[in-house]
């Protein structure tokens, strides 16, 4: 077996275990993905998994989805981005199939409910957890405050489209870039 197949096979063994044993959603995922491709494994640093989870969310999709195929492409060409989104939707598709045909009848029942409680709650600390390192990998200045806070504002309060507001500040990062290389030329 060659050593792209290797690694492609170990790019889908790393996301099936993420797949699998991550509750929440892609946000829920971004710390494990970090951990096991920068980490563990050296495939990349943590820039380009800010990067990537950047992109992830600003192309349509399930982030965690996206966030795997970028990461298996970048490790392992097309074969890597086939086998990391195979492996991180493997373990939810095959949960939610046996859920479906037992879950009308425990629905009601008093202890699920409660334990889908714990469940979000946890789910919350994760995401978090991915919000507090991506802010710590961000480059801190005014104008990142600025953009954060009107980003924020935009869609928690004025219910603005993500999509309107992503594509705002990637054209408020492309002209500050372009003024500060403008200054620096002078």
């Amino acid at each position: 077996m060659d050593e792209r197949l290797r690694k492609a096979l170990r790019l889908f063994a790393v996301f099936l275990k993420i797949g699998a044993f991550t509750f929440g959603g892609g946000y829920a995922m971004i710390p494990l993905i970090q951990k096991e491709i920068t980490e563990k494994r050296g495939w990349m640093t943590d820039d380009d998994v800010l990067e990537i989870v950047a992109i992830a969310e600003s192309t349509p999709g399930p982030i965690a989805v996206n966030a795997a195929t970028f990461v298996g492409f970048r490790v392992c060409g097309f074969r890597g981005a086939l086998l990391a989104t195979l492996g991180v939707v493997l373990p939810s598709f095959l949960i939610i199939f046996g859920i479906s045909f037992v879950l009308r009848a425990f629905q009601s029942v008093r202890l699920v409910q409660y334990a889908f409680n714990g469940i979000r709650a946890g789910v919350l600390a994760l995401i978090l957890k991915a919000l507090w390192s991506m802010y710590r990998q961000c480059p801190k200045s005014a104008v990142s405050y600025v953009v954060m806070a009107a980003a924020f504002l935009m869609t928690a309060f004025l219910s603005i489209n993500v999509l309107f507001v992503i594509l705002g500040c990637a054209a408020f990062g492309l002209l500050t870039a372009a003024a500060t290389a403008k200054r620096n030329r002078r």
